[in-house]
C-alpha cells in the first residue's frame, strides 16, 4: 500500500470523536494526515465538542479535547494531498462561510479525490456546491441542505455509511467503523493482518 496524504479541514468545536478518531486511525494505517484549519497554525489547538445521542429531539453537547493542529492553513494546496477529510460538529456551519474552504472542497471533487464527510460535514459540501445530482447522508438536520444543494438526501441507520463515486458520508461518529472502512477502501488502502 502507498502511504496517501490527506487533508483534514476542522474548526474550533469540531465533534470531537469525528475529529480524533479519523486522524489517528488513518495515522495508524500509515497515511499522512495534515489538520488544518483557517486563521490557525501548525501547533496551535482547536476546540472539539462530544456530541452524544441521549434520547432528546438532537444530541447533546459537552466540552470535548483541544486538537493540536500539524498544518499551516494558508500552505495547503489541493493538489498536495491525495484527499480529503471533513469531520462534523459545529465547525462546519461556520468553515463554510471562508472562501477559500469551499475552494479547496471544490478542487478534491473536481479532481475526483477521496472525500470523506461525517454528521454536519455535509454543511460543507453543500456550500461548496459538489452535492447537485448526487446522493449523500448526514447528520438527519442536514437533510434539507443537502435537498436545498440538489444532493439526495439518504438517511441511512446511524452507524452505517454511504459511497457515491468519490464521497464517503455517514451520520455521525458511531459510523466510524463503515465510515472510515469505506474510506480506506476508495483510498485504495489494503490492511494485511
Amino acid at each position: 500500500m502507498a502511504a496517501k496524504k490527506i487533508l483534514m479541514l476542522v474548526g474550533d468545536y469540531a465533534e470531537d470523536y469525528e475529529t480524533m478518531v479519523p486522524f489517528q486511525a488513518l495515522s495508524m494505517v500509515g497515511h499522512t494526515v495534515h489538520a488544518v484549519c483557517p486563521e490557525k497554525k501548525a501547533g496551535q489547538t482547536i476546540r472539539t465538542a462530544i456530541h452524544d445521542f441521549e434520547g432528546d429531539q438532537t444530541y447533546s453537547e459537552k466540552p470535548g479535547h483541544n486538537f493540536a493542529l500539524n498544518a499551516d492553513f494558508d500552505a495547503v494546496r489541493a493538489e498536495d494531498y491525495d484527499a480529503l477529510l471533513i469531520p462534523g460538529g459545529r465547525a462546519p456551519e461556520y468553515l463554510r462561510l471562508n472562501a477559500r474552504v469551499l475552494e479547496l472542497v471544490k478542487a478534491f471533487d473536481a479532481a475526483k479525490k477521496p472525500i470523506a464527510a461525517v454528521c454536519h460535514g455535509a454543511q460543507l459540501l453543500a456550500a461548496a456546491g459538489v452535492l447537485k445530482g448526487r446522493s449523500c447522508s448526514a447528520y438527519p438536520a442536514c437533510g434539507p441542505e443537502v435537498r436545498l444543494a440538489g444532493g439526495e438526501y439518504v438517511d441511512i441507520p446511524v452507524d452505517a455509511a454511504h459511497v457515491e463515486g468519490n464521497l464517503v458520508t455517514a451520520p455521525a461518529w458511531p459510523a466510524h467503523p463503515a465510515w472510515l472502512a469505506k474510506f480506506l477502501g476508495v483510498l485504495g488502502t489494503k490492511i494485511e493482518l
